[in-house]
């Protein structure tokens, strides 16, 4: 069962939901509104074609997002409950656009709480600003018993790079991409 945007800010005031900062004016019917924090990680390919992150601070004139890269951005606010199961997606107003945002990666568990790691996806070139609306949270009731979650992604409040390639199997950065994918 998915928390209306009245029961969202009852749960804020009770303390069962964290959103720090909280503005009443970012409360949908089912959601609420999360902005962009201010730091970004650009994709960076060096010679031998291996992909790597550069941290930027966003400026207030706004950056543009370069279309079918990967960027990693974060919450400006700290989201999350150890009541309920939260879910984060992207704006429609701006998906219509061709930004796309939490692209495989909406589930927050129960527990988490801290700034979110975003993935962002531009269909065309588009320019985000620090601190815009840019998606949305939802928050779930659980049905049976449910188990915090304290691990993994949710210790990070910047930005944070994928832990796959980081296992002591695989290598180390991953590589980039074929440019040209050939038609069926």
């Amino acid at each position: 069962m998915i928390l209306t945007g009245l029961e969202i800010k009852r749960m804020v005031h009770a303390g069962d939901i964290t959103i720090e900062p909280f503005n009443e004016d970012q409360i949908n019917p089912n959601s609420y509104n999360y902005r962009l924090g201010p730091k970004l990680l650009v994709p960076q390919f060096t010679e031998d074609e291996t992909q790597g992150f550069k941290e930027i601070s966003l400026p207030e004139e706004g950056f543009v997002l370069e279309p079918h890269q990967t960027y990693l951005g974060h919450t400006l606010e700290t989201l999350g409950s150890k009541e309920y199961a939260m879910s984060l997606i992207g704006r429609s107003s701006l998906g219509r656009l061709g930004l796309f945002l939490q692209v495989s990666a909406n589930l927050g568990h129960t527990g988490s709480c801290h700034q979110w790691t975003l993935e962002i996806v531009a269909a065309q070139p588009f320019k985000i600003y620090p601190y815009m609306r840019i998606g949305q949270i939802s928050f779930w009731c659980n049905m049976g018993n449910a188990k915090t979650y304290d691990a993994g992604y949710s210790c990070h409040s910047d930005p944070e790079v994928s832990k796959f390639m980081k296992g002591p199997t695989r290598g180390t950065p991953t590589s980039r991409p074929p440019q040209d994918i050939p038609s069926p």
